[in-house]
């Protein structure tokens, strides 16, 4: 497929291209009008079917054409043989040798297309000398317009490969982007989310939760007290309105967190979705260690991206998930025992990549919480992501 960003070029190579075949095919013509001799007639004759059958070429077979494959073959190779016949009576046809050049390149690509050019090559110096005696002109100048043909069509290609990568890689850049931008909404939704929860559990949850409890002791200090029934509604008032602060604050924490915390959340997915794709995931995070809502959400978001880039990449057996804590800093490590990698390599290879945007995107989750990400790795001996976040020792 051509590239977008080369099309202006090769409209310009393919006008110029048939620009020159025209102008040597009118030279030819002109120099047997000019010059007649004993072929005259059959020159002018094969210079007329060689143009009409370039001109049924460039409009039926051309690229992107709806019968452009086998046809163009089919259309270089009488193309090839009605030069040659063509050459045979005119010596004026070796010129058109050139835009013959780009042709061969073209259909025969960059390892038969140079072989196409000699054996064109050749035909021409051969019919020079023929027709013209043997010169060093006659010699050179063929070979040089080889030369410049292949220096030119295999600098064309070059180019086009290259413009294709970049179209690739800034495809991939707006893809990873995209995602880029779809994890950190979900991770500010569900940090807010996290967020409105506490709110709802320090205040409401925990006033009304009070508020039964005065009632409830009022209640039973004076069980025959007049008015004591609309104590009683009041307390079961304050319950029912408790029970809903409570549901709003389970729908609003992440499902994933709401059972167990951040330990049965990866004991799910490590014996459910991680198992069933291959990959065995030891999880040693103990749920007696009560983190907020928010870092636990943060911390599995990181162990699945981590976890997904093991199986995707680095055909591992086992990886295990541990979490540790202490009076001043909390350690999330994800191992595996896969391939692993050069993280230099990495951090300085194309930054469309979808594993160096995974790591960008957990190194920026990691800053957001305000600790910092480590990732040791060397080819053949896994890999290590390590979290490293401050005051978040066990609560």
């Amino acid at each position: 497929m051509t590239s977008p960003t080369m099309t202006p070029v090769f409209v310009v190579l393919r006008v110029g291209a048939h620009l020159l075949f025209f102008g040597l095919i009118a030279l030819v013509l002109i120099r047997e009008a000019l010059a007649p001799g004993a072929h005259s007639g059959m020159v002018i004759g094969l210079s007329a079917v060689l143009l009409i059958t370039y001109a049924l070429g460039a409009v039926f077979a051309r690229p992107g054409g709806p019968r452009f494959g086998r046809l163009g073959l089919w259309w270089i190779g009488a193309l090839s043989l009605e030069w040659v016949i063509l050459l045979w009576f005119s010596s004026e046809a070796a010129y058109l040798v050139f835009p013959l050049f780009f042709l061969y390149l073209y259909f025969f690509g960059r390892w038969w297309g140079p072989v196409a050019i000699l054996a064109a090559t050749a035909a021409a110096i051969f019919a020079l000398g023929l027709h013209d005696g043997w010169s060093v002109g006659g010699v050179v100048g063929p070979l040089v317009g080889a030369g410049v043909a292949l220096l030119i069509g295999l600098g064309t290609q070059e180019l086009a490969r290259e413009a294709a990568q970049r179209e690739q890689l800034v495809r991939e850049l707006i893809d990873a982007r995209s995602q880029l931008a779809a994890t950190e909404h979900e991770a500010g939704v569900l940090a807010e989310r996290a967020r409105l929860a506490r709110e709802i559990h320090d205040t409401l949850a925990q006033g009304l939760s009070s508020i039964g409890m005065l009632l409830h002791a009022a209640e039973r200090a004076d069980p025959e007290r007049p008015g004591v029934e609309h104590l009683r509604l009041a307390r079961e008032t304050a319950a029912v309105n408790l029970t809903e602060a409570r549901r709003f604050i389970r729908e609003l924490t992440p499902p994933q967190l709401d059972d167990d915390g951040l330990g049965g959340a990866l004991r799910r997915l490590a014996e459910s979705r991680w198992a069933a794709q291959g990959l065995t995931v030891q999880v040693r995070v103990s749920d007696s260690v009560t983190l907020p809502m928010h870092v636990q959400t943060a911390l599995l978001r990181i162990a699945q991206g981590a976890i997904a880039n093991v199986i995707q990449h680095a055909r591992a057996s086992s990886a295990t998930i541990s979490l540790a804590t202490d009076s001043e800093t909390l350690s999330f490590v994800v191992t595996d025992d896969g391939d692993g990698f050069d993280p230099r390599a990495l951090e300085t290879g194309s930054p469309s990549t979808s594993d160096s945007f995974g790591l960008h995107a957990t190194r920026e989750r990691v800053q957001q919480l305000g600790g910092t990400l480590s990732v040791g790795s060397a080819p053949g001996h896994g890999t290590t992501l390590t979290v490293t976040l401050p005051g978040l020792g066990a609560q």
